[in-house]
């Protein structure tokens, strides 16, 4: 039997600008099916969670130019629980509404938020974990993010170093450090002291919310100032016209890291965000060739570790000579970039903004 006040927040508000061209501003990442499992990341995000909370205490957290998408994609999930934000605002805004919305249905509230676009491989294992993480947060007053063994000195992810252990496979966080260089990340990884930081985070509604009360005051204290709406047919009014007010802020800078209760679990159950083109590569099936094929078809020539992606599956690429590159194809933008390259994408798409405006976005 599912414990009835556990809760789930999918945050799904993000662009995916890594992905350009293929994720754009008005269908990101999340709610495209990259993997090709005939499932999008934001569905299998939901599907992952089904066995650990009720279903109707599912709660999404997204913009809201994409509530279409969403009641598409998940139709199964309770209107009243689509929160919507008017504009982007990062995590801790995101977090905060969620607390708030919960608690007012719950007080007694735990819950794990996790992203919408993340791949989990071992799903028995990431059951096991969110079980084991559910009995900590609600036993005590702590914040707790799930840690991941690093396998590489990655630059585009935050780390934490662990401190003493608590209980089981839960550590003391003694600090956060956000996607270091490649030298550090090294010293890091030969450490065995760090661990990356997954996004995910699970606590009880009571304590989240009084570390962000702590931490975060001119956040919490406007949905403070809300709280008799919430749960109640003026929520959403009320949101609209003072989510806006909220400051732009992750929850890792606004509340984690000032936080004196903050743990880590340390889990493996086949992590990976999905943050650019390498993570699709590294996790996708290859030809003999070590090539990655997205939906398409490819005729390559002495032409190796390459991911090709085009959104016309009747189109035809043809290549001699390449390697390591990146090619997508979404019939207005072409890309051809080195994997090596990838972290320009970024800047890539602000140039097309300058250029073009929203055009290509």
């Amino acid at each position: 039997m599912i414990n009835p006040h556990r809760y789930c927040v999918i945050m799904c508000g993000g662009i995916g600008s890594r992905f350009w061209p293929y994720s754009r501003t008005d269908r990101p990442k999340q709610f495209l099916d990259f993997l090709g499992t005939g499932r999008t990341l934001l569905q299998m995000s939901y599907d992952r969670v089904l066995s650990l909370v009720e279903p109707e205490h599912i709660i999404i957290v997204t913009n809201a130019q994409y509530a279409s998408l969403v009641k598409e994609q998940l139709p199964d999930v309770n209107e009243k629980h689509i929160l919507l934000e008017p504009v982007r605002r990062n995590t801790a805004p995101c977090i905060a509404w969620a607390a708030w919305h919960i608690a007012a249905i719950d007080p007694e509230a735990s819950m794990i938020v996790t992203p919408s676009d993340h791949l989990i491989t071992r799903e028995r294992e990431f059951e096991a974990a969110i079980s084991s993480g559910f009995e900590f947060v609600e036993n005590h007053d702590a914040l707790l993010t799930l840690g991941i063994n690093p396998t590489r000195p990655e630059t585009g992810y935050g780390y934490i170093q662990i401190g003493e252990p608590v209980e089981g496979d839960v550590l003391k966080v003694k600090t956060f450090t956000e996607k270091p260089n490649l030298e550090l990340a090294r010293v890091f990884v030969e450490s065995g002291e760090f661990f990356w930081n997954s996004g995910i985070f699970m606590w009880s509604a009571k304590s989240i919310k009084k570390a962000m009360l702590n931490h975060a005051p001119d956040i919490a204290n406007i949905f403070e100032g809300g709280v008799d709406s919430f749960n109640t047919s003026s929520e959403t009014e009320w949101v609209m016209r003072n989510f806006p007010r909220c400051m732009g802020i992750s929850i890792d800078f606004a509340v984690m890291e000032k936080s004196s209760n903050v743990y880590v679990k340390t889990v493996n159950f086949g992590w990976d965000d999905l943050g650019a083109w390498s993570a699709l590569y590294d996790n996708s099936p290859k030809n003999r060739d070590a090539n990655v094929t997205q939906q398409c078809s490819v005729l390559s020539y002495n032409s190796t570790g390459n991911i090709f992606a085009v959104s016309n599956p009747e189109k035809l690429i043809v290549v001699d000579g390449l390697k390591d590159y990146i090619v997508a194809d979404t019939g207005d933008v072409l890309l051809i970039c080195p994997k090596s390259e990838e972290q320009r994408i970024k800047n890539m798409v602000n140039d097309a903004r300058i250029a073009y405006g929203d055009k290509y976005l």
